[in-house]
Formats: C-alpha cells, structure tokens, sequence
C-alpha cells in the first residue's frame, strides 16, 4: 500500500468561484467553520449523551430539533445522513408492502430506490409539456391517483419535488397538498434543494413530510438531512425499539453525528437569514439567464425561473468543441483559468449552473466570463 497519497489531502478548487448547482447552498459560512475546530474528534458530540442524539442538550442538539421544525412550520423534526434516508424512513414506517407511491416524473433517483427497498411500487406523474419546460403536471396525480384507485390499488404516499436537480422546476406544493389532503393520502415533500435557499412552510403547502438536505441546501458539511413531519405521524416515525427502549428503530438509534450535525447547527441563525433573501438570489438567476440566452444558450425548464439551479442546452459550445484540440474540455479549461470550477469537464452540449449566494460583482464577473469565452473562440 501507498499511504503516503493519503497525507495532505487538498482540494484544487477551493478557493474559485463554484457554480455546481449542487454545492452551492452547502457552502460553510464563517461561523461553522469555527465550530469545526471544536468538534473534529470523532464522537465530540456525544460528551454529555444519555443515549439519544436528539436529547442531546450540550450542544443543543434538542433545543435546535425545535427550531428546525418551528422553522419549516412542522411538529416534529429528527435528523437523518440525507434526504434520501429520510424518504426510506417514512416510506418504511408508514406504508404497506405492495403500496403505490405517487410521485412526479423529474423525481430523484433517490426516491424510487427508496421506495424499491421498502418492497413499495411506484406510479409516475407525467409533464403537462415535454421539452423545453418538462413542467410537471400536477393536476395529474389526481388522474393517477384515481386510476390506482379504479384498480383496487392501495396507495401509501404521494411524494413531490419540489424543485428536481435537472431542470431546477419549482412546482406549486400547495396544489398537490390539496389533492393529497381530499383524498385521505399521506404527502411527503423533497425540499433537498428548497429548505435552507428559500422560505418553506410545511403547514402552508398541506405537508405530512419534509425531507431535506443539509449538504445540499443548508450550509452543513454533511452528509447530513432533515425530516420533520406532523404529530399525526410520529407514533409510527419515532417508536422505540422493544429491547432497547430509549433507541428509535427507524433511526437505527441515531443518525448523523459529528460535524456533520455541528456545521447544520452552527449555519442555522445564518440559513435562517439568508433565505429572507430569496427575491434577490431569484433576480441574479434571471439576470443570468438573460445575458447568456443573448450569446446563444437556451434555458431549459420553466421559464421565467423561480429557483437557482439552471440547465442550458449550449450548441455554440458544443460546436466550438468540435473544432478545438482539446475538444470539450476547453471550456471547463477556459473557465478554470478565469477562477471558475463547477462545470463538469468535458460536457459541452448541456451544462447546469447556479449563482445562489454569490455577490452580484461575482455574478457579473461569471456571466463576462463566459462571454470573453464563446467570442475569442466563436
């Protein structure tokens, strides 16, 4: 073995400005990199522990579960090692074997390997319109709903995006909590790339769920999620283990500990700020969206946008890589030399970009950038 690749480790890019959709909102501000220092050994957060995580009250790991939830406007809210675990929870806990979930066509991988592992079936939502918007047809869980149920179908749980990591669609939560709601059928919510970028009320949208990543969207190192859920459900979410009284089973006793929760905590009074400035992060977005439509790229999703995260179809790059030498790797290497990472390399026929959280000086800067690219080699 060759141990020594393992001595200090660095990450090239640290410094530049990152446009990965999906690390810019997991972005540590100052004051959890702080905390960083004090917690670093394995266990730390377990100093004053009596078995479980979420009764932890130094560091107030109880009193921020609180928070958390008062801050989505929910119950009740538990800690998981990401979005994904969260979903496998409430599909495993309030669900039967062979039940349907109803969830929309741009879902995440995530929740259909949820719902494969809670031995669940899944029946698909279709698009209200195909390219360019693939905008989901939320009227159509109705249709679905009332097909499964013509068949004799048992349905456990509708499941939504609420904004899907290809195209960045934000769909209306509320319309789809109605449906859920007048049909008696539990609602879970993906808010992986919602809660911690923008407001979130879990109430407001007729939520039974919200699942959440604080790698993703919450400032947290992670990987580390959020489920919070109402009281109609807990009994089900929370029961304890029959040997072990105080662990909860579907937690498997506690989740994600470490800095993983302690960079979650320490970004919280920050996250909780930032999203009070989601009408500007929106306004950058558009203002992006605009210049480079102007040079040739072409949004894909609903327009005009209402998230962050932006896919474009960009055939000038792709036919500038066809007559370089490096092929599709100039722009990520054009870009890298201007202090810009986050566009995969290589890919030049479609890209996806966000902006949240950059100053509009940085903003401006990303956008001339990729001017300067496309007319030196156009």
């Amino acid at each position: 073995m060759n141990l020594d690749i393992y001595k200090n480790l660095k990450r090239s890019n640290r410094e530049l400005i990152n446009l990965n959709p999906i690390q810019r909102g997991g972005i540590l501000p100052v004051e959890a990199k702080k905390a960083i220092y004090e917690f670093w050994d394995g266990y730390s957060v377990c100093d004053f522990c009596s078995g479980r995580l979420d009764q932890i009250n130094t560091p107030p790991v109880c009193k921020f579960l609180e928070d958390l939830a008062e801050f989505l406007n929910m119950d009740l809210a538990r800690l998981t090692h990401g979005a994904r675990e969260g979903k496998f929870v409430i599909m495993n806990s309030i669900c039967k074997e062979g039940d349907y979930v109803v969830l929309d066509k741009n879902a995440h991988y995530t929740s259909y390997v949820a719902a494969e592992r809670a031995k669940l079936n899944v029946a698909e939502v279709g698009y209200l319109e195909e390219y360019p918007t693939y905008k989901i047809n939320l009227e159509g869980y109705k249709e679905v709903i009332d097909n499964l149920e013509d068949k004799n179908k048992s349905i456990g749980l509708i499941l939504l995006t609420h904004v899907d990591g290809n195209f960045g669609n934000l769909n209306d939560a509320k319309k789809v909590g109605k449906i859920a709601k007048n049909k008696g059928i539990p609602f879970l919510l993906n808010c992986a790339y919602t809660v911690g970028r923008m407001p979130v009320d879990g109430k407001e949208v007729k939520a039974d769920f919200i699942v959440a990543s604080g790698h993703k969207s919450m400032a947290a190192s992670g990987p580390i999620g959020v489920l919070a859920f109402n009281d109609e459900f807990s009994e089900k979410i929370t029961k304890t283990s029959e040997r072990f009284p105080i662990k909860e089973v579907e937690f498997l006793g506690c989740t994600s500990r470490g800095l993983p929760l302690i960079t979650l905590m320490a970004s919280f009074p920050y996250v909780v700020e930032r999203v009070k400035k989601w009408s500007e992060e929106i306004e950058k977005t558009r203002y992006v969206v605009e210049s480079l439509e102007e040079i040739g790229f072409k949004q894909l999703g609903v327009k005009p946008k209402e998230h962050d995260l932006v896919k474009f179809e960009t055939p000038i790059l792709d036919e500038i890589a066809n007559r370089d030498k490096r092929r599709g790797y100039f722009f990520y290497d054009e870009l890298k030399k201007r202090g810009i990472v986050g566009i995969k390399p290589g890919v030049t026929k479609e890209i996806k970009i966000s902006v949240y959280g950059l100053e509009w000086e940085q903003v401006k800067y990303v956008v001339n950038s990729i001017r300067e690219i496309v007319d030196k080699y156009a």
